[in-house]
């Protein structure tokens, strides 16, 4: 099963297809350079022109400047070097230089690639051709860059005709068609022949759309219908079935050698048995061990044949099935025929019993015949058709006197009366009836359809005989000394479709082909569903022409016994029995090196799955990855089969693996689609899961119904494989659909859940939603558990937490509160999950702890739903916003997936459906696919369900937006995404006036606020001064009165200015960060002294506040605002204030209608100091945008395009 599963890795510059040298992000040289000019040039109303040294782009080698060189031949205005718009000690750097429109993104590139990068991996993808690698043991990029240079892939092309349909058609049409089909209808009549096909080709074509929705579900590598139930599955049943699969192809490889054998010894070289029959009891014996030794011959053959190369094989594939085309037509040429002329096969009978054709020696169906005496000239006539005991000859004699005519016993004479006697004793039911011949192909216009609706069974040893035909019934019955065409074996309806089903399997052609077909997705549905219906027209017809055009007891005569030994089907068709003797015979030959081809191969699939570790040396093989051991294996269970040497003994065999294999087909479709799992999302859409269970019903009824201990064994003998997988095989995780259906079965499925981390495929949101509770314990922002209810398409764990402040001692109480108050909002919006309250002294504490500590075992949380802090800027929660960039990080540092609403009490609630509009998406890097999943899950609920999605990536530069368009929309058609889809170009790259505007505002903010704020630990340190102070300065220690009025004086202004500082700097205030401080300082003075100094009254004295105003007067007066002023903003900043801007200009422009904007979430900085300007950055990305999702991945891929 070859297969590549792709995953997102840290590359190179030269591992990325499709990128110039020249691009900004994996290059050190630069295309573009911006100059800047004076402060003065630079307005955000009105953009710099080139002569008045603006803004200015310069492409080239020569041409290009770099901030840190400015043109200084432009004038007076111009020539100053230093900028205050530029930080001339971040200058840009050519090592460092990133793309200015991506800078927000540049610290994380190496994880999360951009799009175009991704997309121009994909768009070089290319299905493999068919072999045995999991697609979970992919090579590396290094290794496919290695393959591609020595030998370049070529893409698949082909399509459904010649890649599904034909295949297919060649696999379903076999042996049976041409041995066995008009021996079904005879037998069972024309009625229930119908029912028989229709029964067989209903369970095939149901199971065809089961496994259509299945291989449509992704990218399906070659293996079939054991790599679809083994992923879907589980390696237990995907074990199982797999062997169980595998012998019913190997089974049927032997039937195929069994049907071609039995061809060959009985209608093209009956002469070449080796074994000949000692009276007619051992007719049968001598034809089985003849079928023995001939099937073991053909078999080593075959089995040399594919040992030496299977090219050879596929090379003959075409000719084996224009055989089987051709046949067929001269089979619908030969019934259109015998309506005008009937073709001559005339059959004896003995009253209403068929003779067998065999014992005409002398070519008469008559008791005696009149013959001259003398024999001279003489001319005779034998009429056939007439029904005469005795056979009248008119001749001309030559004219004798004394010429007499004499009767003559025939052979059949000999052998009812064992004697040539004209009185001798003879059978009863010989004395008492006349041999007759009537038409054993009356043709189509004849009416014989009539006779043949209704059903003749036959126990083994009876007559096949005509109910018709008028008969005197005997005293004795029949001896199998008697030349009748007698039934070999006890007929009943529940034989024959054991019987016939082998002949509508092969189905699973076109899925083994996905690696060779163009476009998988489409041709597998398409090609297998026609190939069903064709073939069950020409079955469900053939049945019909068979009944409306030959006699009753020639179909039920198996082996043409009645027409002198000729294939029963073969003597409709047209223009001579041997097209189609010849033609069977070489398509069963080639069905037979097809199965004997695919069968090992599904055998080494298995083994290199090494789910089976007993079966790990049947994966090994030549150089070329052909399957030796496997073959040799194969070859030696099909013996088995050959050995059997009955083909209606055998299919019934196969029939059971291979109803079995379509059983767990139709259940892993039934299943996932109940499921309801987020990477269900098959492009076949006609498909329902009530479909697929009465799929699942009829081959589980045909199961019992053809043989019922067979079906015992052969579910035996699949439970023993499942349990010996379970307790001593390898431990696999395909994303199965058991493993999700797991999820309700509580300490058992815990347990299961435990032994590793989910597949891709059954990844879904398991969200931890972080809720905040004010004074009253009423829930702040109720709408994100709406948001959080309409996620639940998913049907993943959802964990709603919130942290009270305190300890949890004292706070045990309020814990509980919160608790009810959590669960009465959860029902009320009708989420199912779990409350998990912690109670800490710090907020961003709890939050760390709950995120490490929610969840149990596989049932962990992988998303956590935070809001955004609105009042960041303002006084009234000043630590909010650290709170989330500590959160923020924290679920980084946790693998775990963030999801942040804005304006979040906009998000429509679940009784406000939306109507129309879109659902856009930005996708700017990528990080796991979270922005392709997430809505695709809010498509589900019914509040998006009528929004349509839009999917923008940006192009750079270097880009080639319309190829990057081309790959996007392949990309999410093999993710079965519908969406539209558009490239935003951003050639753009100057910075703009404004961008630096911002930026400067933001940097003198930030300044200003670092200048005025005053830890606690610096007030602590104040305080031990101040007490000094006033003890010192007290009249105890010599203080004046004049000296303490000052003092107070002092002390009532500090107080003043402590208050508006402070309310100044409540952004830049923590109470953490000062209980922190504060601790530290209790450790350094003690307990006692910090008691004291909470006591003390603070004082100044004058060098005291000549010192405070010399180290504190940044910002408080004139000067230090103009220090603030002539700040430079630092050119990282200013990039990623670019990034910003131009990001949010193309959004605002292009999703400014949009119902909801989901937008790569950036990432904090690495470095804390710029915490406030990421807020920063966040508030500039988002700005104008009335409900943004903002998505930060959690470095797992969470979508996939296989199945």
């Amino acid at each position: 099963m070859a297969s590549v599963r792709f995953t997102v890795t840290p590359t190179k510059a030269e591992d990325l297809p499709g990128l110039p040298d020249t691009s900004p992000e994996i290059s050190s040289r630069s295309g573009t350079h911006v100059r800047f000019g004076s402060r003065e040039s630079v307005s955000r109303s009105e953009p710099p022109s080139d002569a008045s040294g603006g803004v200015t782009t310069a492409a080239g080698g020569g041409g290009t400047e770099t901030p840190d060189h400015v043109n200084m031949e432009q004038g007076d205005g111009n020539s100053k070097i230093a900028s205050v718009y530029i930080n001339n000690s971040h200058g840009v750097d050519d090592d460092d230089f990133y793309d200015r429109n991506l800078a927000l993104f540049e610290e994380e590139m190496d994880t999360r690639p951009k799009v175009s990068s991704l997309l121009s991996r994909l768009a070089n993808y290319t299905n493999l051709t068919q072999g045995a690698k999991e697609h979970e043991e992919a090579e590396s990029i290094g290794e496919k860059k290695k393959a591609s240079k020595s030998a370049p892939p070529q893409s698949p092309q082909m399509g459904t005709f010649m890649g599904v349909y034909l295949p297919c058609l060649q696999n379903i049409f076999g042996v049976i068609l041409f041995l066995r089909l008009t021996w079904v209808v005879g037998t069972a009549g024309v009625l229930q022949g119908l029912c028989i096909v229709f029964i067989c080709c209903c369970c095939t074509l149901l199971t065809a759309i089961s496994m259509s929705a299945i291989a449509t579900n992704g990218v399906v590598p070659a293996g079939g219908s054991y790599f679809m139930i083994s992923r879907s599955l589980g390696p237990e049943f995907g074990g199982a079935v797999g062997l169980c699969f595998y012998l019913g192809t190997t089974f049927a490889g032997a039937m195929y050698i069994l049907g071609a054998i039995e061809i060959l010894l009985m209608y093209i070289a009956p002469d070449a048995a080796i074994f000949a029959a000692k009276g007619l009891e051992g007719e049968g014996a001598a034809m089985l061990n003849n079928m023995r030794v001939y099937g073991s011959v053909c078999l080593l053959l075959m089995s040399l044949l594919v040992f030496v190369g299977v090219k050879y094989v596929n090379k003959l594939a075409s000719v084996f099935l224009a055989c089987v085309i051709v046949s067929i037509v001269s089979i619908y040429v030969g019934a259109l025929v015998s309506a005008f002329k009937p073709p001559n096969f005339p059959v004896c009978m003995l009253g209403n019993r068929t003779m067998n054709g065999h014992d005409l020696v002398d070519n008469q169906c008559a008791k005696t015949v009149l013959l001259p005496d003398e024999r001279e000239d003489v001319n005779v006539t034998l009429p056939i058709a007439e029904p005469n005991t005795t056979i009248l000859l008119t001749f001309e004699p030559t004219p004798t006197p004394t010429s007499t005519v004499t009767e003559k016993t025939t052979y059949l004479w000999s052998r009812f009366c064992q004697s040539t006697e004209l009185n001798a004793t003879c059978d009863d039911y010989f004395s008492t009836n006349n041999f007759s011949r009537i038409k054993g192909i009356p043709g189509l216009a004849s009416g014989i359809i009539a006779d043949n609706l209704w059903s003749s069974y036959l126990s083994k040893g009876d007559v096949v005989e005509k109910s018709s035909l008028s008969s005197s019934r005997g005293v004795q019955s029949a001896s199998t000394q008697q030349p009748y065409v007698f039934a070999d074996i006890t007929t009943s309806f529940t034989l024959l479709v054991g019987i016939f089903f082998p002949s509508v399997t092969g189905i699973m052609a076109g899925s083994n082909r996905s690696g060779d077909l163009k476009d998988a997705q489409r041709s597998i549905p398409i090609g297998t569903i026609l190939a069903i219906l064709t073939t069950s027209v020409v079955y469900l017809s053939s049945v019909l022409l068979f009944g409306a055009c030959i006699e009753g007891v020639v179909l039920r005569d198996k082996f043409g016994d009645s027409v002198k030994g000729n294939l029963v089907v073969g003597t409709l068709a047209w223009p001579t029995p041997w097209v189609i003797v010849v033609g069977s015979f070489f398509s069963t030959c080639g069905a037979g090196l097809q199965s004997l081809t695919g069968a090992p191969r599904l055998l080494q699939a298995i083994a290199k799955d090494n789910i089976i570790p007993f079966l790990r040396v049947f994966g090994q093989g030549k150089a070329n990855g052909e399957p030796t051991w496997a073959l040799l294996l194969t070859a030696l269970i099909a013996e088995l089969g050959i050995l059997i040497a009955s083909l209606d003994l055998v299919a019934p065999i196969l029939t059971m693996f291979f109803l079995m294999c379509y059983l767990f087909v139709n259940l892993a479709c039934a299943l996932q689609t109940l499921l309801r799992t987020p990477n269900w999302r098959p492009r076949f859409s006609y498909y329902h899961w009530t479909l697929s269970f009465l799929g699942m019903t009829i081959c589980l009824a045909l199961m019992f119904i053809s043989s019922w201990y067979y079906a015992i064994i052969a579910m035996v003998i699949a439970g023993m494989i499942y349990k010996y997988i379970e307790y001593h095989g390898a431990e696999k995780e395909w994303g199965d659909g058991i493993r999700g259906l797991s999820l309700s079965a509580a300490r058992y499925a815990l347990l299961r859940l435990e032994e590793g981390p989910p597949h891709t495929k059954n990844w879904r949101p398991q969200l931890l939603v972080l809720l905040k509770l004010d004074e009253d314990a009423h829930v702040k922002s109720p709408r994100l558990l709406t948001f959080a209810s309409q996620l639940k398409a998913g049907k993943g764990l959802t964990i709603v937490g919130t942290v009270v402040p305190g300890n949890f001692l004292q706070s045990y109480g309020e814990a509980l509160a919160a608790e009810q108050t959590l669960k009465h909002l959860m029902d009320k919006e009708r989420v199912k999950g779990f409350c998990q309250c912690i109670v800490a002294q710090k907020a961003r504490e709890g939050i760390s702890h709950m995120i490490q500590s929610s969840g149990l075992g596989g049932m962990k949380p992988n998303t956590v739903v935070m809001g955004w802090p609105h009042a960041w800027r303002q006084s009234e929660d000043p630590q909010s916003w650290k709170t989330f960039i500590h959160t923020v990080r924290v679920t980084t540092a946790a693998h775990l997936a963030l999801l942040v609403p804005k304006n979040i009490s906009l998000f429509p609630s679940n009784s406000e459906p939306c109507t129309d509009g879109y659902i856009d998406v930005w996708w700017i890097v990528h990080d796991g696919g979270m922005l392709m999943l997430l809505p695709f899950l809010l498509r589900q609920h019914k509040v998006w369900r009528k929004c349509g999605m839009r999917i923008f990536t940006v192009a750079q530069m270097e880009d080639n937006s319309i190829q990057m368009k081309k790959d996007l929309a392949t990309f999410l058609y093999h993710l079965r995404i519908e969406a539209e889809v558009e490239v935003v170009e951003m050639h753009d790259s100057d910075i703009s006036a404004y961008t630096y505007e911002r930026t400067l505002m933001m940097e003198q903010r930030s300044q200003m606020l670092r200048q005025m704020r005053l830890s606690k630990s610096d007030r602590e340190r104040e305080r031990v001064r101040w007490s000094f102070d006033d003890v010192y300065l007290s009249p105890r220690y010599g203080g004046t009165g004049a000296t303490k009025a000052r003092t107070g004086n002092r002390q009532a202004q500090l107080v003043k200015d402590r208050n508006s500082m402070l309310r100044l700097t409540s952004i830049g205030s923590d109470e953490e960060d000062d209980t922190d401080a504060g601790e530290r300082d209790r450790a350094v003075t003690g307990d006692g002294s910090s008691e004291r100094h909470r006591r003390v009254q603070m004082t100044w004295t004058k060098e005291k506040t000549s010192q405070y105003r010399a180290t504190h007067s940044g910002c408080s007066t004139p000067e230090g605002f103009r220090d603030m002023l002539s700040i430079r903003p630092d050119h990282s900043n200013v990039r990623r204030m670019h990034t910003a801007v131009k990001l949010n200009e193309v959004i605002v422009n292009k999703s400014h209608d949009a119902r909801v904007v989901l937008l790569n979430m950036p990432g904090p900085p690495r470095n804390p100091d710029g915490d406030e300007n990421y807020m920063e950055f966040l508030e500039v990305l988002t700005e104008g945008l009335e409900r943004v999702l903002l998505v930060r991945g959690g470095g797992s891929e969470v979508i996939t395009i296989y199945s």
